[in-house]
């Protein structure tokens, strides 16, 4: 079935968005033309990229926009290809594709060093680009990233999870990913897959992933600016190997927090958490 509710509140969030200043343009990249939300905020704190998970989009970033906006001096946010409101790419789309793509994006985007904050798949994105451009990124915020070294099982695992054939495979999913699964998961479980996993981007990004690190370990310990990473207690998504990974693999000054009450996407489980900690965060450097 052709989704129809999704669609309707990513117009809704970006018709939000844009009642608040933050402006939505395309940009062209080596998979296709990405739309973005950019937005001035009113604040002296340093920019911020956010960087969105699997399936996703930035739309629901909005809250913490919301929160973040009077306090930086902009926001952006993309799409990735064949994500929310960006185009579907003509050629395949490998991870290796996508972070090129989105490093190009982010290098004609910025004109200042910003802190880039990235759930999930965007964690990983976030860790590329700082290792890719350090002289870019003022800091890193990585909120459950994915990109960690797995064993087969993990991975096949992992993988399994990404395969939704059903409402009741999306709301297992939902609840994995959640602390809580709100009340309009639960709405819209029944479009969840076709809306989101199963556009062929996605798809294409999942095969083409294996259980290797997405990035040496070398280069991870040898990131010089401040990383903030936040693996919420409710991570059900994840295995706790990945976050063990992460703790042996960044630079010792990286700072690694466990908070209850949230899960695989923090900053839906909890924006005002989110917003206050990156906040903080920003406010150090």
């Amino acid at each position: 079935m052709r989704p129809l509710v999704i669609p309707l509140l990513e117009r809704l969030g970006r018709a939000a968005l844009r009642s608040r200043g933050v402006g939505a343009r395309f940009v062209e990249t080596p998979l296709g033309r990405v739309h973005v939300y950019d937005g001035q905020g009113k604040g002296p704190l340093p920019p911020l990229v956010l960087l969105h998970g699997m399936g996703a989009s930035a739309t629901p970033f909005a809250p913490l926009v919301a929160r973040l906006l009077p306090h930086v001096r902009r926001i952006v946010a993309p799409d990735y290809p064949g994500h929310g409101f960006s185009a579907e790419p003509t050629v395949a789309v490998t991870p290796e594709a996508l972070f090129d793509s989105m490093t190009t994006a982010l290098d004609g985007l910025l004109d200042e060093p910003a802190i880039v904050v990235g759930n999930s798949l965007g964690g990983a994105l976030a860790l590329h680009y700082a290792i890719q451009r350090p002289d870019r990124v003022a800091g890193a915020v990585l909120l459950s990233p994915a990109g960690a070294r797995s064993t087969p099982d993990e991975w096949r695992a992992i993988v399994a999870s990404f395969e939704l054939r059903s409402r009741a495979d999306a709301l297992m999913f939902l609840g994995r990913a959640y602390h809580r699964v709100p009340l309009l998961a639960h709405l819209i479980a029944h479009e969840f897959a076709a809306a989101t996993m199963d556009r062929r981007a996605v798809r294409q990004i999942i095969a083409g992933a294996t259980h290797e690190p997405a990035h040496d370990p070398a280069s991870l310990s040898a990131l010089r600016m401040p990383v903030l990473l936040v693996w919420g207690r409710s991570e059900r998504l994840l295995p706790e190997s990945h976050f063990d990974y992460y703790r042996g693999a960044l630079p010792a000054h990286a700072v690694l927090e466990r908070p209850e009450g949230l899960g695989h996407v923090p900053q839906a489980d909890s924006p005002r958490w989110v917003a206050e900690r990156i906040l903080a965060f920003a406010r150090k450097q």
